[in-house]
């Protein structure tokens, strides 16, 4: 049976309300399509925690600079939607953008305060703004009980957990784990513009952070170097920011700091941009 595509706010929430009604759990898995393992991933884990999953796939043009080309962002919803199909979801959110905002960019946001212009905040200005307005819109027409995201973009996932405590909403929010291709590289929709030799320079963002993660009880100095030096042997990865952040802050960890921290990388490859992260727990002394 094809799955049901809602494309209007009233059809999805007509669809959530009823499934409300009946006493079950709402769990609801946003993306901007291209699907793949990585989202796959979000929507096998969001099958076992609730009766009902919603989907979005919606491209939102408030998370793109002035300098990003959304026309390139792949569009592919017959392939999602083919992709999606054996998990027996209730429902795929797929709205056009006159259907989100239809009076246009609004003038109304979320903002993402500091933390927001930090790290991917810094290299696209109002970014965060745009996927927090937007999340908070999905969480609005849909009411699920639970939300999903991907371990990879960490920054985002920090943003989203905040705002649901700071705005009251009674929403879970539950984190799955980045998805890696064999070699490492983190799946990501952006991964099928990098050619072969782009591929390969690419798995260079995760062997830094395994570089970072073996030398975690030496220190932050330690880490950094270890990291940097993977990444300085592959000329096509042209560094955007390396940073150890406080997971519970999501700010820069102090000189000395030991605990769990969280590496953030994010670099270009030839034209592509890619992010990555990766968990540690630093036990050696800063010198």
């Amino acid at each position: 049976m094809p799955i049901a595509v809602a494309e209007t706010i009233s059809e999805l929430r007509t669809i959530t309300a009823e499934a409300r009604a009946a006493g079950k759990r709402i769990a609801l898995v946003p993306t901007m399509g291209a699907l793949h393992a990585g989202h796959l991933a979000l929507v096998h884990r969001a099958s076992t925690i609730a009766d009902v999953v919603i989907v979005s796939i919606f491209i939102n043009p408030l998370q793109f600079g002035p300098s990003e080309d959304i026309d390139r962002y792949p569009r592919t919803l017959p392939d999602d939607l083919a992709q999606l199909e054996p998990f027996g979801i209730a429902a795929v959110f797929a709205p056009p953008v006159t259907e989100m905002y239809p009076s246009g960019a609004s003038d109304t946001r979320v903002t993402a305060g500091r933390i927001g212009s930090l790290y991917e905040g810094r290299t696209r200005a109002g970014h965060f703004d745009g996927v927090l307005t937007v999340v908070s819109k999905l969480l609005n027409i849909a009411r699920p009980d639970v939300v999903l995201f991907g371990q990879k973009d960490a920054q985002q996932v920090f943003l989203v957990k905040r705002m649901i405590i700071d705005l009251d909403l009674p929403i879970e929010v539950d984190v799955v784990p980045t998805v890696r291709e064999d070699d490492g590289l983190a799946l990501s929709s952006r991964n099928r513009f990098l050619d072969a030799k782009e591929k390969r320079a690419a798995r260079g963002l995760s062997l830094a952070l395994e570089a970072a993660e073996s030398s975690a009880d030496r220190g932050i100095d330690a880490v950094l170097a270890a990291a940097q030096s993977v990444l300085m042997g592959e000329h096509l990865v042209e560094l955007d920011y390396l940073v150890i952040v406080d997971p519970g802050t999501f700010l820069p960890v102090d000189d000395g700091y030991q605990g769990r921290a969280v590496v953030l990388v994010a670099a270009r490859v030839g034209t592509t941009r890619l992010i990555d992260n990766e968990e540690i727990f630093l036990t050696g002394v800063h010198s």
